[in-house]
Parts: C-alpha cells; sequence; structure tokens
C-alpha cells in the first residue's frame, strides 16, 4: 500500500487515477478545486479516499498543505501532478496573460508541488513524483503553443530533477499523453478569440477537427490509470512515458523528421568550435 497524492483530481484522468489506485489498496490524496468535488471525491472509499481543497496556482499554500495531510495522513509516498488545462490559439493572436495563466497552473503549480514534497522524500531516502505532461511536450502542435511551451518545460523539469534526486532514493517520470477521452479538449480547453485572416488556412481546421474529436477520442482513460498504476508499482520507472499510439507514432514520425534535418545542417553543427 502507498499513500499517493493526486492534483486536479475530481474529474478526467485524475478522477480515474484515484479509482484504480483506490480499487488496488492505496490510499488516495485528491486535490480539488471545490468543497461540494472533495465530498464526492471522499465518497470513493469510506477511509483511503480523501480531499483537499487547493489552487495550485497558491504557491505559498503548498507546502504547508503537504505537512498538514502528512501529519493527518501520514507519509506521501507518491506525487501525481496531474492538475493542467488546454489553451487553444495562435502564438500571435493569444493574449500574453493567458501564457502566464498557462504557466501558473502546468508549471509553476507542479513546481510548487514538486518543492513541497521534496523535502520530506528526500528525509525519507524515498519517493515517487510522477507529472502528467502531454505528447505536445514533446512535439510542437500548431494551434496550441502555449501549451506544448507549458508541458515541454514540465518535461525538462522533470528530466533534470530525476537526474539530481535519483540518487536519494526518489524518481521523476515524465508522462506524455496522447489524446484521450477526457473534459481537456471541452470544458477544460480555453479558447482564444480569432481576429488574423491569415492564420485561417492553418488553424480552422484544426479547431474544427478537435471540437469534433472532443469526446470520441482513442485514449481510454480507464486503461490510462492502469498503465499509472503499473508505473508508481514499478521498481525500475522510466524518466519518460509515453501514452497512447497517437502519441507514439507522433514521436516517431518528429524523430525521423528531426534527424534528418540534423543531418543536411550536421556541417554547421559542426563549424562552431574553436580550432
Amino acid at each position: 500500500m502507498q499513500r499517493i497524492l493526486v492534483t486536479g483530481a475530481s474529474a478526467g484522468l485524475g478522477r480515474a487515477f484515484a479509482e484504480a489506485a483506490l480499487a488496488a489498496g492505496h490510499d488516495v490524496i485528491g486535490t480539488v478545486r471545490k468543497s461540494a468535488d472533495a465530498e464526492a471525491f471522499e465518497a470513493l472509499h469510506s477511509t483511503r479516499a480523501n480531499a483537499v481543497v487547493l489552487d495550485v496556482t497558491r504557491f505559498d499554500e503548498a507546502a504547508p498543505t503537504v505537512a498538514t495531510l502528512e501529519r493527518e495522513f501520514g507519509p506521501i509516498d507518491v506525487l501525481v501532478n496531474n492538475a493542467g488545462y488546454g489553451h487553444e490559439g495562435t502564438m500571435e493572436e493569444s493574449p500574453l496573460e493567458e501564457l502566464r495563466r498557462q504557466f501558473d497552473v502546468n508549471v509553476f503549480g507542479a513546481v510548487a508541488m514538486m518543492k513541497a514534497v521534496l523535502p520530506l522524500m528526500r528525509g525519507r531516502r524515498r519517493g515517487r513524483i510522477v507529472n502528467i505532461t502531454s505528447m505536445a511536450g514533446l512535439v510542437g502542435l500548431a494551434g496550441v503553443s502555449y501549451y506544448a511551451g507549458s508541458k515541454f518545460a514540465l518535461e525538462g523539469i522533470s528530466e533534470s530533477l530525476d537526474k539530481e534526486v535519483s540518487g536519494l532514493g526518489i524518481r521523476v517520470t515524465a508522462v506524455a499523453l496522447g489524446s484521450f477521452r477526457t473534459d481537456w479538449a471541452g470544458r477544460s480547453m480555453v479558447r482564444t478569440g480569432r481576429s488574423i485572416a491569415d492564420y485561417d488556412a492553418v488553424f480552422d481546421p484544426i479547431r474544427q477537427r478537435r471540437q469534433q474529436a472532443s469526446g470520441r477520442q482513442l485514449g481510454d482513460p480507464a486503461r490510462a490509470a492502469q498503465a499509472l498504476l503499473a508505473l508508481v508499482e514499478s521498481g525500475s520507472p522510466p524518466r519518460h512515458l509515453v501514452l497512447g499510439n497517437d502519441a507514439l507514432l507522433l514521436l516517431h514520425n518528429a524523430s525521423k523528421e528531426r534527424a534528418d534535418e540534423r543531418a543536411v545542417w550536421e556541417h554547421i553543427s559542426r563549424s562552431t568550435d574553436h580550432d
């Protein structure tokens, strides 16, 4: 049995993973945004499902909240940073304030939670951190530049952190999701309005396809939850895990394109060192 703290646990993948972890016998603490969501979450199990109302963008509240949870429930073995949302819009048309908000939730909120659990995990010389990212954090996609930027950032932070703490008994894994049948492209998506006609040909089909696919994505959240469960129970977790056939295909194609591009420009790359 492990004690798992999941952010953004009221719906989507966070909720699916919490249910799978509870069914497997783990204790789960879920962060939610509203008291009503806390009641619904705790109804999942009479003793092993506990909720805390927490906005991950209130960065100063992360460490005191984690300290309180450890006093009340015991050591947190696993942190799953799942809280996040998507932003859709061309980069030029999207206000800078939307970029700040995107990073506050998807990056700074996740980092604040990691900073809150790390001293405790480090003191015990054990712990797991799982950061939920996206295939858009591995391959830049048109129309979601702010979201992709936030997930690229979290991928890099995760890999660097794992190299810093793996010798201390703590492992960090970034889990890049493909398209799953959650509300990410619906209620959880912030969409910037259109104003520049030059982008219509590129962007309009992207928005249309995403709206049409919402609720019919290939990925099954229940199966993703089982994959996450296998990850946190593994004795040898990877630094990076990709979930979804669409994400794998996108990554494979992008890897080939990047390799081909590097080969073309290799002579320039090698021309910049001192003789």
